[in-house]
């Protein structure tokens, strides 16, 4: 289970100072915000002292961006593979779709960090987020634009529909202590996942498929 004893002490036997301190760091920030999290607080969640913090990050700054950066590596490296297969029509959207989910289930933490990143409009970064993610986004539209434009997909916005399912991925991992209520279960559970994530590719096929 996510979170457990056993895990957690598995998972501090594995990591390196540096590693551990990014482990923690991204917890916090995604429980706490930016603001609301001080390096004394990332410091006492490793074990250590603020001192021995900034050996290895010489500020919140640059333990942020750090953090930061992996999201994005790895979220871009997952798109890159599931782009890159050779599925043509609803296969690779469904292969793309579900890259998102898998990588949200893998790291929740990445939803909370990612949608409070996007509230503050990227101003902890110093870079512009939906800069960095545009040309990933423009690819996409193009793909699915020329799928329409051969009668493969019935004819959307684009854009609108990359919105609609990337915001079917992030609410419902970034709001799943509400969604837990609604659904009488954990919503994190594999199941849960596994059902929410069938619902989404069938409703996107129904609506996509000529």
């Amino acid at each position: 289970m996510p979170g457990d004893d056993a895990t957690v002490l598995s998972t501090r036997e594995v990591l390196s100072t540096r590693e551990l301190i990014l482990h923690e760091a991204l917890q916090c920030f995604a429980d706490a915000g930016y603001e609301g999290t001080s390096l004394n607080d990332i410091a006492a969640a490793v074990g250590i002292r603020r001192p021995s913090l900034l050996h290895h990050f010489e500020s919140k700054e640059a333990l942020y961006g750090e953090a930061f950066e992996r999201l994005l590596s790895d979220w871009m490296e997952r798109l890159d593979v599931a782009i890159a297969s050779e599925a043509i029509g609803w296969e690779k959207f469904e292969i793309v779709l579900s890259a998102g989910f898998q990588l949200f289930e893998d790291n929740p933490n990445y939803v909370r960090l990612m949608r409070r990143e996007a509230l503050d409009g990227g101003g902890h970064l110093g870079i512009d987020l939906s800069a960095v993610l545009r040309p990933m986004f423009d690819a996409a539209a193009e793909y699915l634009e020329r799928q329409m434009d051969e009668g493969t997909f019935r004819r959307f916005d684009a854009r609108h529909l990359l919105l609609a399912a990337y915001g079917s991925i992030l609410s419902y991992f970034s709001d799943a202590p509400f969604i837990d209520g609604l659904i009488d279960d954990e919503a994190l559970s594999k199941d849960s996942i596994r059902e929410h994530k069938e619902h989404v590719l069938r409703f996107f096929r129904a609506a996509l498929m000529v």
